[in-house]
């Protein structure tokens, strides 16, 4: 019994804490969108328009769920709720510091990207059984993306894992942390393992890592459905695209499942090449800083903390990069990013073969 009441309080936790996410990330948006265009953005609901984003909320979930004449009612009631869960179930094997995963799978990573990819089967769905012209097309757009970016997102991260040996993410982290046992052997050409700090992140223990993070960064925002990728909905083009026909409690799961996707590639991105919950702060000499900062509750700091700097790189972009083309999309994932990530994998086979 105890089992399952743990278990119950981590699932309500998760789930609380995309909530709020949303909600922060909804207002920061704002204000991040209003800032690049010389805008003030919310202003009048609680301190500095703090408040806006709960009114607006609470004003949603009051909207009635209308289900379209001819739509497919079942196909257009599950949608949403798949759409979430695919997404909310990413969440179980998640390191948030040393020791502390909801589910400490030793193949977390391939599980993540598993129960990610039914998020598109839950896309088509709401385009289909929309029975709506611009709802179906957001949809197909959906179908025709995942093709292009998951390739050289899965290959960017096979050159960590071919570097790690591992796919448990929990390991992944620990091995960028200070006084690593794998230190010495990892790094290849240079001893990081008493330094700590930023020089035990990935990116730089193995320098080739760093373009395979920014090819990852970018799929990423194909996979949040962020500009400049947001092919499946272009409001300018599609209406809303794949949620066109959703109100209420629907455009609810559909809203909060894209902000808990921004949170869960940003955080697997930190988890893979910058360092998850290890500090940034390094050891130099008698000034001890990345031990003086290594612990549970600064593990759950830093990984946040890293986590929201790349949402909010997130957001940046989105607010000064114009859409791509479908094409162009399939064409930077197919000619450039594909070949680099390949790239990248053959590295670290290379590197793991004669550097360790």
């Amino acid at each position: 019994m105890n089992f399952y009441i743990t278990y119950f309080i981590i699932a309500t936790g998760l789930f609380s804490f995309s909530a709020l996410f949303a909600l922060f990330g909804v207002y920061a948006e704002r204000k991040v969108a209003a800032f690049i265009q010389d805008r003030l953005g919310p202003t009048e609901t609680g301190k500095y328009g703090m408040l806006q984003t709960i009114a607006d909320i609470l004003k949603m979930l009051q909207k009635e769920l209308i289900v379209p004449a001819a739509a497919d009612k079942l196909l257009f009631m599950l949608a949403p709720a798949i759409i979430f869960i695919a997404v909310y179930l990413g969440f179980a094997a998640l390191p948030w510091g040393p020791g502390l995963a909801p589910s400490k799978l030793n193949l977390g990573l391939y599980y993540i990207f598993a129960v990610l990819s039914i998020e598109t089967l839950g896309i088509l769905m709401a385009g289909w059984g929309s029975n709506n012209k611009y709802s179906i097309l957001g949809a197909m757009r959906s179908a025709a993306q995942i093709i292009s970016y998951e390739i050289p997102a899965g290959f960017a991260i096979i050159s960590v894992v071919m570097i790690a040996q591992t796919l448990n993410l929990q390991d992944i982290a620990s091995q960028q942390g200070i006084l690593s046992p794998e230190g010495v052997k990892f790094a290849g050409f240079w001893d990081v393992s008493a330094i700590g700090g930023i020089f035990s992140w990935n990116i730089f223990r193995a320098p080739h890592l760093l373009i395979a993070f920014v090819i990852y960064f970018i799929a990423s925002l194909a996979e949040s459905n962020r500009a400049p990728f947001d092919i499946p909905e272009a409001e300018s083009e599609l209406v809303a695209g794949f949620h066109t026909e959703y109100t209420g409690l629907g455009f609810a799961f559909v809203f909060l499942a894209e902000y808990s996707m921004m949170f869960l590639v940003s955080m697997i991105a930190v988890v893979l090449f910058l360092g998850a919950w290890n500090t940034p702060l390094p050891n130099i000499g008698p000034v001890q800083l990345a031990t003086w900062t290594t612990g549970a509750w600064w593990g759950i700091l830093w990984i946040i903390l890293k986590t929201l700097t790349l949402a909010g790189i997130q957001m940046w972009i989105r607010w000064t990069l114009p859409r791509l083309r479908v094409d162009k999309l399939m064409a930077l994932s197919w000619k450039v990013l594909t070949p680099l990530a390949f790239l990248c994998m053959l590295i670290s086979g290379i590197w793991r073969l004669w550097l360790m």
